[in-house]
C-alpha cells in the first residue's frame, strides 16, 4: 500500500506524548509524598494505580482495536488522558490522583497496543525496523524532557522575584498554593487536547494485522498458559518493569532522604538523565546485538546494572547521584531482548503471547507496592533492595532462555 508519512509523524508524536505523560512519576514522588503526607506504602500506590492499568487493558485493547479501529481507539485513549489530567488539575488530592493515574494509564496502555501495527502499515514493512527504533528514541527523549519541564515549572511558579512569563502567570492562577507541581497536569491536559484535535483531522489507513499482531482466540491463551516458558517470560517482563520503575520512581526520594539533594531540581534532573542514558544505551545495544548473541548482551548489561544499582544504594552522595543515572544506561537493552527471546521461544500464537507479555508491565505496579511496604517496615534503602531480586531474575533469564531462533549477528573476521 502507499506509505502514509503523516501517520508516521503522528505516531512519532504520540510516542513522545505517551512517554511525556508516563515517566514523570519518579520526579514527582517526593513532591507528592510531602504535599499529601504519604507513607512509603501509600506512595507506592501511585505507580501501582498507573501500571496496573496495563495489566487490566493490554489484552482487552487488542480486541477493541480489531472491533472499532485505530482512530477511534487513539481518540478514546487521549480523551482518557485529558479527562484524567483535568480531574487532578481541578481537584488535587491523593484520591483524585489515584483515579487520574489509572485513567491515564488505561489510555497509554491502549495507545501502546495500537501504535506498533499502525507504524508497520503506515511506514512500510520494509522500513519497520528503522521506524520502530526511531519511535523508541523519541520515546526516550520525552522521558528525558518530562522531568526537566516539571523542574522548570515549579522553579518558575515558586519564584518570588523577577518577571514571570504569561504562561507561568496563568498557571500560577489555577495551581493551589504550595502545590506548584500540580501544574504539570495542566500541561498534560493541554497536550492531550492538542493530540485529540490533531488525530481528528488525519485520515487513517486500513490496517491488516499480521498473524503475530492479532490478539488471538481464547483457545490460544489457554494453550499458552499451559506452557511453562510463557509464564517464565511473563515474569521476565514483570521483573524488568519492576526494576526500571523501582529505580526511576524512588531515586529522587532516595537522593533527598539519604544525601539531602533538592528533589525539585537535582532529583528531577537525575530522573531525566536516567531516561536519557537509557536511550543512549539502547543505541549501543543495537550495535552489540549485531555482533553478539542477545543472551550474552543481556547478561553483561544486567551484571553492570546490578553493580551500578549497588553503588547507588551504598556509595557516597556523589557516587549515588551518578550511579542511579548510570543504571538507566544498563537497563536499556533488557526490555527489547526479553521480548525477542520470548517471542522467538514459541512457534505460534505470537499475538496472544505478546498480549500476555504486555500484561507483565504491571510489574511496575506490584514491585513499587512491595518497596513501599518494606520501606515503612524498615527503611527506603532496605525496601529498594527488592530491585536486586528483579535484576537477579533477569540475569537468570539470560542463562536459561533457549530461543528457537537466535538473533542474527555479523562476523568481523575475514573470511
Amino acid at each position: 500500500m502507499k506509505r502514509n508519512y503523516s501517520i508516521v509523524a503522528l505516531i512519532f508524536i504520540s510516542f513522545f506524548v505517551i512517554s511525556f505523560l508516563t515517566n514523570i512519576l519518579g520526579a514527582l514522588n517526593p513532591s507528592v509524598s510531602e504535599s499529601f503526607s504519604l507513607s512509603e506504602t501509600m506512595a507506592g500506590f501511585l505507580p501501582f494505580s498507573f501500571f496496573i492499568a496495563y495489566g487490566v487493558m493490554s489484552i482487552p485493547a487488542g480486541f477493541l482495536v480489531e472491533k472499532f479501529g485505530e482512530k477511534k481507539l487513539i481518540l478514546f485513549a487521549f480523551l482518557l488522558a485529558l479527562l484524567g489530567s483535568l480531574l487532578f488539575a481541578h481537584y488535587p488530592s491523593f484520591t483524585s490522583f489515584i483515579i487520574t493515574l489509572f485513567t491515564i494509564g488505561t489510555g497509554m496502555a491502549i495507545l501502546q497496543v495500537v501504535m506498533n501495527p499502525l507504524l508497520r502499515v503506515a511506514g512500510g514493512e520494509e522500513n519497520y525496523a528503522v521506524t520502530s527504533v526511531v519511535a523508541q528514541l523519541i520515546f526516550g527523549a520525552a522521558s528525558f524532557v518530562s522531568p526537566q519541564v516539571y523542574s522548570w515549572l515549579v522553579t518558575n511558579i515558586d519564584r518570588t522575584s523577577g518577571t514571570k512569563s504569561w504562561f507561568i502567570n496563568q498557571l500560577s492562577k489555577v495551581v493551589p498554593v504550595d502545590l506548584s507541581w500540580v501544574s504539570i497536569y495542566w500541561v498534560f491536559a493541554i497536550t492531550s487536547l492538542l493530540m485529540i484535535i490533531l488525530v481528528l483531522f488525519i485520515a487513517f489507513p486500513k490496517v491488516e494485522l499480521n498473524e503475530d499482531e492479532k490478539v488471538g482466540s481464547k483457545d490460544s491463551f489457554v494453550h499458552l498458559f499451559k506452557n511453562k516458558l510463557v509464564i517464565l517470560y511473563f515474569f521476565g517482563i514483570f521483573a524488568y518493569v519492576g526494576a526500571e520503575q523501582g529505580i526511576s520512581y524512588w531515586m529522587s526520594k532516595f537522593l533527598q532522604v539519604y544525601h539531602g539533594y533538592d528533589f525539585e531540581t537535582v532529583g528531577a534532573i537525575a530522573v531525566g538523565n536516567f531516561w536519557g542514558l537509557m536511550t543512549i544505551g539502547g543505541l549501543l545495544g543495537l550495535v552489540l546485538l549485531k555482533l553478539m548473541d542477545s543472551k550474552l548482551v543481556l547478561r553483561i548489561f544486567t551484571s553492570f546494572a546490578i553493580i551500578s544499582f549497588g553503588l547507588a544504594l551504598f556509595g557516597t552522595s556523589e557516587v549515588c547521584l551518578y550511579s542511579f543515572q548510570a543504571s538507566g544506561f544498563f537497563l536499556s537493552v533488557m526490555y527489547p531482548i526479553i521480548i525477542s527471546l520470548a517471542l522467538n521461544s514459541v512457534s505460534k500464537h505470537h499475538g496472544s503471547f505478546a498480549g500476555i507479555l504486555m500484561t507483565g508491565i504491571m510489574g511496575g505496579a506490584v514491585v513499587q507496592l512491595l518497596i513501599g511496604f518494606l520501606s515503612d517496615l524498615t527503611s527506603l534503602k532496605i525496601g529498594m533492595l527488592f530491585v536486586f531480586v528483579a535484576l537477579a531474575y533477569i540475569f537468570s533469564l539470560s542463562i536459561w532462555a533457549k530461543p528457537i531462533i537466535k538473533n542474527k549477528t555479523i562476523s568481523l573476521k575475514k573470511k
